[in-house]
């Protein structure tokens, strides 16, 4: 089923609630039918009720750690699921919260698991290309003599750590991905997503951009959860999104592929963008690291380019000015929607 039988392709999208897969429900419409799965355990129902009125898309309450049979869902009839099955399996449902990292492990450690036979399973069963968004958290940490990742690099990481059900947990996933490759033949890719901004961020779970608009905006002091070295790639959500329905478009021998921004930047000069931006008094200070947060470093974006003609397009400035707006003007929502 490579191309739809219908006017449109049905696509999937799990974890569709959340900070980027809302995104890439919002641009899948202008293309494709779409049906988001997600349970909210880490997303705001607010991400996606702007899409609720458009008759291509359609929210489906689930935890897509359970094994998913689209054919019980009736509302999917107006897709004719039963009939064109689905096209393409985006599989983006994964617990990301720094502050809510301890909470939420086994979910973690099920959505690296459970929920990825249970997508590869749907991919089989559709014949659909499937695309697994990994992190750059397999590449290990950043240090100062490797800080820049190719795809081909084979990083290390503590499988008995406490952040080991997310970091391992990807390496794992990633097996999973190419061993249904391997013995059902299925176009199956892996997205490694390097950190990423913009809006629909969820405020208050150590984020960090979110965290500094918001603070800033009232004065508050910006709080990076390290010192002063520390730093990241920071890539704008459109941008990876376009990487994302690029990569699902690509021929089936790209398999793997980095996605992400490759200029390092300090996180302490990101803090004080912000507070440029919005005209702020506040200050930036220094606390103690988060476990979910570590040292990142920047993809190598050279295969991306070649394969997929992409690259990052957003400067920092413009994309933490679109990020500051949409705060602005959603403030009170994502405070409410943050128990704030």
């Amino acid at each position: 089923m490579d191309t739809p039988i219908f006017e449109k392709k049905n696509v999937l999208v799990t974890g569709g609630a959340g900070f980027i897969g809302s995104h890439l429900c919002e641009r899948l419409l202008k293309e494709a039918k779409v049906i988001c799965l997600d349970d909210f355990s880490n997303s705001s129902p607010a991400n996606i009720k702007h899409l609720l009125q458009y008759p291509d898309f359609e929210f489906i309450k689930y935890d897509v750690n359970q094994p998913i049979d689209l054919d019980k869902f009736d509302e999917l009839d107006k897709f004719k699921v039963k009939f064109q099955g689905i096209q393409e399996v985006y599989h983006l449902a994964c617990p990301t919260s720094p502050l809510d990292f301890e909470k939420l492990k086994m979910k973690s450690l099920w959505a690296n698991s459970s929920s990825m036979i249970n997508t590869l399973d749907l991919a089989v069963k559709y014949k659909a290309k499937y695309i697994f968004t990994s992190s750059s958290v397999v590449y290990g940490n950043a240090t100062e003599e490797k800080s820049v990742f190719k795809e081909d690099d084979q990083g290390v990481v503590n499988h008995l750590s406490p952040r080991a059900c997310y970091d391992e947990g990807k390496r794992f996933a990633e097996t999973c991905v190419a061993t249904y490759r391997q013995v059902y033949g299925i176009d199956a890719k892996i997205a490694r997503v390097f950190t990423t901004y913009g809006p629909h961020m969820k405020l208050f779970e150590g984020q960090m951009i979110p965290d500094f608009i918001i603070n800033a905006l009232e004065g508050k002091n910006l709080v990076i959860n390290g010192d002063e070295s520390f730093s990241t790639a920071l890539c704008y959500v459109t941008d990876l999104i376009d990487g994302l329905v690029r990569l699902m478009a690509s021929a089936p021998e790209v398999q793997i592929v980095n996605l992400g921004d490759d200029q390092i930047v300090k996180m302490a000069d990101v803090a004080k963008m912000i507070i440029n931006i919005t005209n702020s008094a506040s200050a930036v200070v220094f606390d103690k690291p988060l476990l979910f947060l570590t040292r990142k470093g920047a993809p190598d974006l050279a295969y991306a380019k070649d394969v997929l003609g992409w690259m990052p397009l957003v400067r920092l400035q413009d994309g933490l000015e679109k990020t500051v707006d949409y705060t602005i003007a959603n403030k009170e929502a994502l405070m409410f929607n943050s128990g704030y």
